[in-house]
């Protein structure tokens, strides 16, 4: 029922529903955004990491499974709740052709979105009767995760391309949660540069010790590992990728506590870790951090042209666009090293810090920088 704490719609979404010359067609959509929004809500809010193991496991015993059955019942029941609105405001037979295109569009999409995300409740159903999937507790760990994120991301596809029919607006202005998904994905992108870093320096460091060193190297690289899990970033990880650091942990810890750990192994570990966070930096490939990077140096470029122009004539006014530049190109970090590396230099950069040929060269580099990002 609408009246069970129904979540607030985008103001942008909400302002083009009320300027629909149709009420009633506003009002049927209206009720598959509520409905949709509170989808997105529920279905967010799962935490895996309570049904995790720290230590490496094979099998999906009968305890996960009590425990999990819940959480997919639920899962279920709110996809189904979410379909039961849209089947009821726009039946299957609804001619979608008429004296009105864009309303025609919009049923479209919502009809099409109907099909789509019954079948992906088949396709779960199909995968919890697998038995590789509930024989294995990270399958299973993974496939519920994995039908939750793709549910939530088609719910917000048919809220935008919906109501685009009737406005020309911009994804994160409508689609519920999006905030949330992108500051997310920014503390996962900029947490991994760190613990890549970190790993990187870790790797290192093995490399040169001599053999009384290693097991202090393998407790520094366990500490490391275990900070790591303790972030919000490790949560956002895909249910496998957690597999594998756990599985990596599990041989730091086993050299930890062996009286002559080799070294050689040690630093095996070191490399794959290092490999493997390397390539969790394809985040950056995200449709949601594209366009956030996209728009976001844009800006940036806005102010250093700004600086560049300010830099004979206004200094001072010069200094404050390059610090601003600096601060919003944060967002950043995570993209490339040789960006991180400037970005850690100028967190706490102060305007007036700074002298004439200081400024010139640094916004000269934060412009070359951000040009040579790459950008699909």
């Amino acid at each position: 029922m609408e009246s069970e704490i129904s979540p607030h719609l985008a103001p942008l979404l909400e302002q083009t529903l009320q300027q629909l010359t149709d009420p009633t067609f506003s009002g049927r959509l209206r009720k598959v955004y509520v409905a949709g929004a509170r989808a997105i809500s529920r279905l967010s809010d799962l935490d895996l990491v309570r049904y995790e193991t720290r230590i490496e496991e094979t099998g999906a015993d009968l305890s996960l499974w009590e425990e999990m059955a819940p959480v997919i019942r639920d899962t279920v029941l709110d996809v189904n709740a979410l379909l039961h609105v849209m089947r009821e405001q726009f039946p299957p037979g609804e001619p979608r052709l008429g004296s009105h295109p864009q309303a025609a569009t919009a049923t479209a999409v919502i009809q099409e979105s109907v099909l789509q995300m019954a079948s992906g409740v088949t396709q779960l159903g199909e995968a919890m009767r697998n038995p590789a999937v509930m024989g294995d507790r990270w399958n299973l760990l993974a496939e519920v995760q994995s039908f939750r994120t793709r549910f939530r991301s088609q719910v917000g596809s048919m809220i935008y391309e919906s109501i685009t029919s009737f406005a020309d607006l911009h994804r994160k202005d409508v689609v519920p949660g999006h905030d949330g998904e992108l500051r997310a994905a920014l503390a996962l992108r900029s947490t991994l540069a760190d613990l890549l870093r970190v790993i990187s320096g870790r790797l290192d460091k093995v490399r040169e010790a001599e053999p009384e060193d290693v097991q202090w190297n393998a407790q520094q690289l366990q500490g490391e590992l275990d900070t790591f899990g303790k972030t919000a970033a490790y949560k956002a990880l895909r249910a496998q990728d957690k597999r594998r650091l756990v599985e990596q942990r599990s041989v730091v810890g086993r050299l930890v506590t062996s009286p002559t750990p080799s070294r050689a192994e040690l630093l095996m570990v070191c490399q794959e870790l290092r490999d493997f966070v390397a390539g969790l930096g394809e985040v950056s490939q995200r449709a949601i951090l594209q366009q956030h990077d996209r728009e976001l140096m844009a800006g940036c470029g806005v102010r250093l042209e700004q600086a560049a122009q300010l830099m004979r004539s206004q200094p001072e006014a010069a200094a404050h666009a390059f610090v601003e530049a600096a601060a919003g190109a944060q967002a950043l970090y995570g993209r490339v090293p040789e960006l991180d590396l400037f970005l850690r230099r100028t967190r706490k950069l102060q305007a007036g810090s700074l002298s004439l040929t200081e400024l010139r060269t640094s916004v000269e580099t934060l412009r070359q920088l951000l040009s040579g990002l790459p950008l699909k």
